[in-house]
């Protein structure tokens, strides 16, 4: 374990996107492995993510300050985006930033905020900086490089986030990510992941989990979920079983419904012999993690899928599904062999472990 060595306690800010659950799962990895480092760290989360989530990755205690600091993507599911309500939501974060940061330089200051970690509300970086603290970004990808090909009435936009961008201390660079080329002093690390808290056959035995590990498949969709997922195609693998996190999933023989929020995706990769998902880093990442191969939707309208299906491609056995395939078709690909990566699986799988120790060693220089 590591511990202050100026004797004052590590007091250390996390703030990350509340779009969706990817952002805030994987800075939350990273939280609690500075807990497993120096348990006496203070750690405050300042995300409007739910508590829960947080508390599902996060084992030690924290503070939560349920803030945005960005907007993400405004959607009513992991695929549907509405540009416009995005755009109008992003330039009332604009027009009242002086107000935003003023309160939260004021936080920091009476908390006596040693270091931020940041993934990836730009205005985190400014605040710092007005504030006296070192701002450090972890991330696969900046907001305006999701923004820039929107439009030209997005450029504005565009531009005050690369201004942002461009005073952050020291951005960690996670794998599947675009250039980000923006940042000025670029550190890469490996894929982030969770810690385990169950032993396999206690989740088995639980949950009536009989069929085979090859015949059990995890369908998870991400924070905001899938609309409309036909969830009658399985009636043809009557032998199957799966599993989802889903409760508005239907009650199947072959469905085994989790909904219990203390459990994680991440809890039931290993008891699969693959896992179904939407395009998205940290469900990527924790599964490349347990090498357990991925079937892919296709995404064809955010930047950063080009990049998360790259990735795949190349180090992680996977299958990549069409749309209409997927919602419309028969779910053949489930009878198929994935596709061996062409690379190969090398990719580092201590990033959560590599940002900790980096925080808590520039804290413990202050």
């Amino acid at each position: 374990m590591t511990a202050a060595t100026n004797g004052k306690r590590p007091i250390i800010y996390l703030a990350a996107t509340g779009h969706g659950f990817g952002h805030a799962v994987r800075i939350s990895t990273v939280a609690n492995a500075i807990l497993n480092l120096c348990p006496d760290s203070l750690i405050i989360m300042a995300t409007t993510a739910p508590r829960w989530l947080l508390e599902s990755y996060i084992s030690g205690d924290f503070i939560y300050r349920p803030m945005a600091f960005d907007v993400g993507v405004i959607q009513s599911d992991s695929f549907k985006m509405d540009k416009i309500a995005t755009l109008k939501k992003v330039q009332e974060l604009y027009d009242k930033r002086e107000w935003l940061m003023a309160g939260e330089i004021n936080f920091l200051k009476t908390n006596q905020v040693d270091l931020i970690l940041a993934d990836i509300p730009p205005l985190m970086a400014p605040i710092a900086k007005l504030a006296g603290i070192p701002c450090w970004m972890m991330s696969n990808f900046g907001w305006d490089f999701i923004y820039e090909p929107w439009g030209q009435e997005w450029q504005g936009i565009v531009e005050w986030i690369k201004e942002c961008y461009q005073q952050c201390d020291r951005l960690f660079r996670l794998p599947m990510a675009e250039p980000m080329s923006g940042f000025n002093s670029i550190t890469d690390v490996g894929l982030t992941k969770g810690s385990s808290r169950y032993q396999i056959d206690d989740l088995r035995d639980k949950f009536n989990l009989t069929a085979s590990r090859e015949k059990t498949i995890l369908l998870t969709f991400g924070g905001l979920g899938l609309q409309q997922i036909p969830y009658a195609n399985l009636a043809q693998f009557s032998d199957w079983q799966f599993i989802t996190l889903d409760a508005k999933a239907p009650d199947l023989d072959n469905i085994i419904k989790v909904t219990d929020s203390a459990y994680r995706p991440f809890d039931f990769m290993p008891l699969c012999s693959r896992v179904v998902s939407k395009p998205g880093f940290s469900t990527f990442s924790e599964t490349m993690c347990l090498d357990i191969p991925i079937v892919s939707l296709m995404r064809n309208d955010f930047a950063e899928t080009a990049f998360l299906l790259e990735g795949i491609r190349n180090y992680a056995d996977h299958q990549i599904v069409e749309i209409d395939n997927f919602f419309a078709g028969s779910w053949d690909f489930l009878k198929e062999d994935p596709h061996p990566p062409k690379i190969g699986k090398v990719l580092a799988k201590d990033g959560s472990e590599i940002i900790a120790k980096a925080v808590l060693d520039r804290v413990n220089k202050n």
